[in-house]
């Protein structure tokens, strides 16, 4: 199972992935078939600006509680940013592109995590 920083990263990833109206959020407990994380979140953008968006919200996030950015994929083209945290790798899709390589169907064996207990209270 993930461990709780990657969770603990994923409550803060989550609601930035909205802030920028980020759609379909998802996220895979990969820690038994990926031996370089424990999650994989999901998310997409309707146009390349709104991607990019996503994508700096949720690092910029991320960085501010002191998780640093390892590896980042993608941004200038904004189809498919990839955001490497360690234990959390983010994958910002134009929705395109999501509907193209279908991530989710991939990483299948990996189970769905329930994103409401990462959302904020409103």
């Amino acid at each position: 199972m993930q461990n709780s920083s990657a969770l603990a990263m994923l409550d803060i990833a989550v609601p930035a992935s909205l802030k920028s109206d980020g759609q379909d959020p998802i996220a895979l407990n990969v820690s038994e078939v990926f031996g370089y994380a424990d999650i994989f979140m999901i998310v997409s953008g309707a146009v390349e600006r709104n991607v990019q968006a996503i994508a700096r919200d949720i690092e910029d996030e991320l960085n501010a509680a002191g998780y640093k950015t390892l590896r980042r994929e993608g941004r200038e083209l904004g189809r498919w940013i990839l955001l490497d945290f360690g234990d959390l790798i983010v994958h910002v899709f134009h929705e395109e592109e999501r509907e193209y390589y279908v991530l989710e169907r991939l990483w299948s064996d990996g189970a769905k995590i329930d994103l409401s207990k990462h959302l904020p209270a409103v």
